[in-house]
């Protein structure tokens, strides 16, 4: 299946874990994290000021609720060219992709830098 703003929805639920899960507006609101990542990036490329402790928060709820490959499909479909070298440091932080994966992907050295101090 070809992930699509369309089908978005259906793909998300099918690959939804949480063991805790009460109802609907819980996963709609893990889904979101999705948008406030791609805000907090945007807020990075507008401001200079990085949230990275945030963004590591969203990103670790996401990949535990919506598994590793899920989380990845669903932040391709959300997010923008401009915002993979952003990204690109927070999933080799997290050990989500590894060095040789996404290597036309430059990196952002304030995001390098401020994931070095955590």
């Amino acid at each position: 299946m070809k992930l699509t703003e369309q089908n978005l929805f259906l793909y998300a639920a099918r690959h939804y874990h949480n063991p805790k899960f009460i109802d609907q507006e819980e996963f709609e609101e893990d889904l979101k994290r999705f948008k406030y990542i791609k805000r907090l990036l945007n807020r990075y490329l507008e401001s200079g000021k990085i949230s990275e402790r945030l963004i590591m928060n969203h990103l670790i709820v996401v990949f535990n609720v919506f598994g590793t490959e899920a989380g990845l499909n669903i932040l391709k479909l959300k997010l923008e060219d401009r915002h993979w070298p952003l990204m690109k440091p927070f999933l080799l932080f997290l050990k989500i992709i590894e060095e040789n994966d996404m290597v036309e992907v430059g990196l952002d050295p304030v995001v390098v830098q401020a994931l070095r101090t955590i």
